[in-house]
């Protein structure tokens, strides 16, 4: 059994989400910021979703443009924004502006014993745009996400 995602509302509009994972900082950050290893691991695939292309300057002051695709969408759905901050294999931190309910993402990475400790914080403009986010079922997805970046992370270790 891999190690359990876990996801605790902090306040109205924060949502907090954390996984351990068995590889070290470094690689887990490549896995963020490298748009080849992105396209692995970010869409769950039961949800059905697949990327039609995935930008990803990650720097600050960069940007990044996700595109997915779904059978019912009856056009592609694009998710962009800014890297407000990037200190390498330790933080990143950008905007979400495909809506004016698009949270401040941050992610932490914090490596003990060759393991990275995760911690994905959302900051949301209101407590109903957070409501939004958790009736989506987008927060319930992190799970299966991080599943699948263990995968990930299993072949760049052994590389």
């Amino acid at each position: 059994m891999g190690n359990p995602t876990t996801a605790e509302r902090k306040s109205e509009r924060e949502l907090v989400i954390t996984r351990t994972f068995n590889a070290p900082a470094h690689l887990v950050f490549e896995a963020w910021t490298k748009p080849e290893l992105i396209q692995r691991w970010w869409t769950p695939k039961s949800f059905g979703i697949t990327f039609v292309s995935c930008e990803a300057d990650v720097r600050t002051g960069g940007t990044y443009r996700f595109v997915f695709s779904h059978p019912d969408f009856e056009q592609p759905m694009a998710f962009f924004g800014t890297y407000v901050e990037v200190t390498p294999y330790s933080r990143i931190v950008w905007t979400n502006e495909e809506s004016p309910d698009g949270a401040v993402t941050t992610v932490t990475f914090e490596e003990t014993d060759g393991k990275t400790l995760l911690v994905l914080h959302e900051l949301y403009p209101s407590k109903e745009a957070l409501e939004e986010a958790l009736a989506s079922g987008s927060p319930n997805a992190a799970g299966e996400q991080f599943k699948a970046l263990d995968e990930v992370l299993a072949t760049l270790v052994g590389s």
